[in-house]
């Protein structure tokens, strides 16, 4: 991937040689020429790219993207290695006061790979005239290249690609069995080959409303190829909120009859996505009870055999492939949306569809290709060719469909692309983790005063219009929070990754051995493989992923092998103390970790390359005011960090300006004078633990400082104590929740006044009256409001309030006498959820008939099973905890 080698190592240049960039070292003037030289060879190679992606010789140009990218390694190698040697060793930081060091070391070395280099670009102006006077495709690969459309113009895309083709009966029959009078326990299984849709089919009936209220409890299980029992059974528990801490401690058999517990007496619906031997059915089907309710379990397949082992007495849903008129209908749709195909595309059109034999998956990324293209009947006709002439085995004609995508990728999505192959079959991929990645490994170009992060919601967005990538979650606003691949997709990416030294995947189910990493840069390590990880192999890699394996806990020790790591993500596997190893990897941009650890030592404020931190653990974390003196720092998201209060901050402190997100702080006793200097945060989530020497007014009041703040999420310990009367919040605020303090109503009344609040979570609230009325104009862009746990008995409200209200959510609000029944006519509300709120339950049902009665749905939910949590737990809402847990990580 020379693209992506090309864009992270002029990155790294640009910091280097920036005159203010902070850096423990300084340069001499001959090296400062040597490598602004080489960055100026290698941004020429990056325009080159991006000009022209050689499609009309692939072979030849794949061969110098090769060279280019083995060249650009190597001078990354050196200039990384050298910076390394020269960081100051020990556990204090005294950048500052180091003896300024040269890079003459490294002179003789870069000279000779500046030559490598210059021959590169020697051969490939020669190759780039060729290009120009060629004419004519030869290969399969060969489709004209696109300009990528903007951001703006796929989001339409994004919208039109939600429908269903092909699958209407079954829908409908399944969903007759889930809804049927037989109260016996049924198994309904969906059988079909790869890509066939039958996850897509049990998706659309598992979010049909009608099914959400039919069943009590409702959980999704990925079981894949390659599973794990207990995977499977806390997923199901994951979904009940009945799952503690200890539960992942527990054996198969103890968590196996927690889950039964749990289920007991419930009416439950249950998928079994991607089945793929008996043996996974009989190790849970044990679990599952029979209360003659109703219930029923869904089970997707590729193998026959193993839907008539589950239930052998039950008709089995075949999916079978689309005919031609079916798949012009998915193809159309994906491209054209609800507009007429124009005439002269028609019968080309038709002719594509019929070469993708029929599978949605296959149609699905042809349509992206061809949505994306916006191209002409001359391009539709090259679509056509090369799927023609693509090979005749099944797997091979799928791999060669999908790779037309791929091909048809501008260059700086497919490094993106491809690095979603590092996570392992069916994982659910956190969007904000995602971008962070994608920047630390220097995959995103900036562009104007965008900041990195919008610019990578762009790429990803880019990727989704294209029907590359599955949107697997959304929050309230339509918001993407997670996405996946589908299996033939990241196959996709695991080969392309594998086949251009971009990625190596390790797992159970491929052969490995520890030589077909040495000279990889990334590695995603699946399985309990130790050996792979001698300094003899893995000295050059840069990133290092590692997801759950059979291990509970992982030896720290092992980081001292990756001298040059950029990433390193080891946040599903427990290390028992902090890594003091990490202080040394001083090229490291991004770190997620599950320790035990209480304290931080103050050499971490070494990494000055640093840019994000995130650590799950345990206990609090103490952490060292050196930490914000790290100048790339853009995120600390930690479940539970405690700071020194501002007032130890010395007047020499250089605070990062990059800082975008802190999260969870214990403490919030920053002055105005330091706030002012943390410009760019952005979002804030803060525990208040304040004392007489410094009282509540002044922590709370001195976060109207920060400017650019757009969440903010306080918990409070003085329950009976109001906000400021006085107070102020940022204008830029888009979500708040407060939680444990007392609002007055004129507090209410300056939160209606914030114009770009879209979302406010009050919880363990204290009103200081009994009637809320809120005055018209407030609140004008709210979208989700929740009222948790609040004395409030009176609300009045009509539709000339809430103007954008689309979800509202009330949990134990005792003495509220009534919901408004105006709220009934706010235009755009699309939900109510509540539980104990037993006096306005009427208002709510008369509500929903006048509703009914105009022709309009307003979808209402008894939350039955949060109202069965709060009795349990005495009214302690650990389930609302752990879906705050759940954002903060996702964030």
């Amino acid at each position: 991937m020379a693209y992506a080698a090309l864009l992270s190592l002029t990155q790294r240049l640009e910091q280097i040689l920036h005159p203010d960039y902070q850096r423990p070292i300084l340069l001499h003037k001959t090296d400062s020429q040597i490598l602004r030289s080489l960055d100026e060879n290698l941004r020429f190679l990056l325009s080159f790219l991006e000009e022209d992606s050689g499609e009309k010789n692939r072979k030849a140009f794949e061969c110098l993207e090769g060279r280019i990218r083995d060249a650009v390694y190597e001078a990354e190698d050196i200039v990384e290695s050298h910076l390394s040697n020269q960081i100051p060793l020990g556990s204090g930081i005294q950048m500052d006061q180091t003896e300024p060091q040269m890079l003459s070391q490294i002179v003789p070395e870069l000279e000779q790979e500046y030559e490598g280099l210059q021959k590169i670009i020697d051969e490939l102006n020669l190759i780039s005239e060729e290009m120009v006077k060629r004419k004519g495709m030869n290969h399969i690969e060969d489709l004209h290249p696109r300009k990528t459309l903007p951001a703006e113009s796929s989001k339409s895309g994004s919208s039109i690609k939600s429908g269903m083709v092909g699958f209407d009966d079954e829908l409908i029959q399944i969903k007759d069995r889930l809804t049927g009078s037989s109260t016996k326990l049924e198994i309904i299984s969906i059988v079909g080959m790869g890509g066939i849709g039958k996850t897509t089919l049990a998706k659309n009936i598992y979010d049909d409303s009608l099914i959400v209220y039919r069943f009590d409890t409702r959980a999704w299980i990925t079981v894949s190829q390659y599973y794990r029992v207990q995977e499977m059974l806390t997923g199901v528990l994951v979904s009940r909120r009945n799952l503690s801490q200890e539960s992942y401690e527990k054996d198969t058999e103890k968590l196996g009859e927690q889950l039964y517990k749990s289920l007991k007496g419930n009416r439950y619906l249950i998928v079994m996505d991607d089945v793929w031997d008996t043996k996974a059915w009989d190790e849970v089907q044990r679990f599952f009870p029979d209360d003659n309710n109703g219930s029923r379990i869904i089970l997707t397949t590729r193998k026959s055999h193993v839907a008539v082992y589950a239930n052998s007495s039950s008709p089995i849903c075949h999916l079978s492939l689309l005919s031609p008129i079916q798949s012009w209908d998915l193809l159309r749709h994906l491209v054209f949306g609800e507009q007429r195909c124009p005439p002269e595309f028609e019968e080309i059109g038709m002719a594509i569809a019929n070469n993708c034999r029929g599978l949605p998956l296959s149609v699905s990324v042809i349509g992206g290709l061809l949505y994306r293209s916006k191209g002409t009947v001359d391009y539709w006709m090259h679509v056509k060719q090369n799927i023609n002439s693509a090979v005749t085995g099944p797997e091979d004609k799928i791999m060669e469909i999908l790779s037309l995508s791929y091909n048809d990728l501008p260059h700086h999505l497919r490094s993106c692309f491809l690095y979603m192959g590092a996570y392992p079959e069916d994982h659910q991929i956190q969007i904000p983790q995602l971008m962070k990645l994608w920047i630390a490994e220097g995959f995103v170009k900036p562009v104007g005063s965008k900041s990195m992060e919008a610019v990578a919601e762009t790429y990803l967005e880019d990727l989704i219009d294209r029907n590359m990538v599955l949107v697997l979650e959304r929050n309230f606003t339509g918001k993407i929070k997670a996405c996946g691949l589908h299996d033939l997709m990241r196959d996709l990416c695991v080969r392309k990754s594998r086949e251009k030294k971009f990625l190596q995947v390790i797992c159970r189910h491929v052969e490995f051995s520890p030589e077909c990493i040495y000279n990889q840069r990334r590695i995603s390590i699946q399985s309990d493989i130790y050996d792979c990880l001698s300094e003899n192999y893995v000295s050059r890699v840069r990133s290092l992923l590692y997801f759950k394996t059979q291990s509970n806990t992982r030896d720290g020790n092992i980081f001292i092998s990756f001298p040059l790591l950029k990433v390193l993500n080891v946040f599903d596997e427990l290390l028992p103390e902090f890594p003091v190893e990490l202080a040394e990897l001083v090229n490291l941009r991004y770190f997620a970790i599950f320790t035990q650890v209480a304290k931080l030592p103050v050499s971490i404020a070494k990494l000055f390359n640093l840019q994000t931190i995130i650590i799950r653990s345990f206990d609090t974390v103490n952490l060292p005011l050196e930490i914000l003196m790290i100048p790339q720092l853009r995120h600390i998201l930690i479940e539970k960090c405690f700071l020194p209060c501002s007032a130890q901050i010395r007047k020499n402190f250089v605070l990062s300006e990059n800082l975008q997100t802190l999260e969870i702080l214990r403490n919030f006793r920053f002055t105005k004078e330091v706030l002012q200097k943390m410009s760019s945060l952005k979002k804030l989530t803060v525990d208040f633990y304040c004392d007489e020497d410094t009282p509540f007014s002044s922590c709370f009041d001195s976060i109207i400082h920060l400017y650019e703040l757009e969440d903010l999420k306080c918990l409070f310990h003085y329950q009976n104590d109001p906000l400021p009367e006085n107070f102020a919040l940022a204008s830029r605020l888009k979500n708040l929740t407060l939680s444990h303090c007392g609002l007055s109503w004129k507090n209410m009344a300056v939160l209606g006044l914030l114009l770009n609040l879209e979302l406010l979570k009050l919880k363990n609230i204290s009103f200081d009256g009994k009637v809320w009325e809120p005055s018209e104009g407030e609140f004008p862009k709210l979208k989700f409001l929740l009222l948790l746990t609040t004395n409030l008995e009176h609300w009045r409200a009509n539709k000339t309030h809430f103007p954008n209200l689309q979800r509202l959510s009330l949990g134990d609000c005792p003495k509220l006498v009534e919901i408004p029944s105006g709220i009934g006519e706010f235009p755009t509300l699309q939900e109510i959820i509540y539980f104990r709120c037993p006096a306005a339950v009427t208002s709510l049902e008369l509500i929903q008939k006048e509703q009914e009665d105009l022709g309009c749905y307003l979808r209402i939910i008894h939350d039955s099973r949060k109202e069965e949590m709060y009795e349990l737990t005495g009214g302690k809402d650990e389930d609302d905890e752990e879906d705050e847990r759940k954002d903060e990580e996702e964030d």
